[in-house]
């Protein structure tokens, strides 16, 4: 799914919509329409597929192929999600640069759209954690 696939309503819809960005010291909030108009082909932005769920991000289409999806967690009613990705565009995995990203589904339509999108350090996981233990 691809933003030129969206219509005109929905388009203007999710135009004004605020999200907070923190990236390399720079802050927001921004919203949609600065992704819009500062994207070098609007029509090349596409919705990544997340669990098989369509999910916009406010990423340039080069970096599509360098994410990874590392952890995601869905609210109970599936109308919000939380992702933890690496995008190693500019890094290596090894340098433990990686996003936080938490997204709502747009009210009418069959996508979820970021309202928050931060860096963070990706920090090994540690055995502490329940959902590190084996088994």
């Amino acid at each position: 799914m691809k933003l030129a696939d969206l219509s005109a309503a929905t388009r203007q819809k999710i135009d004004k919509v605020k999200f907070d960005r923190s990236l390399e010291k720079h802050e927001g909030p921004y919203d949609w329409n600065w992704v819009f108009r500062t994207a070098e082909e609007e029509n090349d932005l596409a919705f990544l597929t997340i669990d098989n769920r369509p999910v916009l991000l406010p990423i340039d289409p080069e970096h599509y192929a360098n994410i990874e999806i590392l952890r995601t967690i869905w609210s109970a009613d599936g109308n919000s999600v939380t992702i933890f990705l690496k995008d190693t565009t500019y890094y290596s995995a090894a340098d433990g640069i990686g996003y936080l990203a938490v997204c709502d589904k747009v009210a009418g339509a069959e996508f979820w759209l970021a309202i928050i999108y931060h860096e963070w350090f990706v920090i090994a996981p540690d055995p502490v954690f329940e959902v590190n233990k084996p088994g």
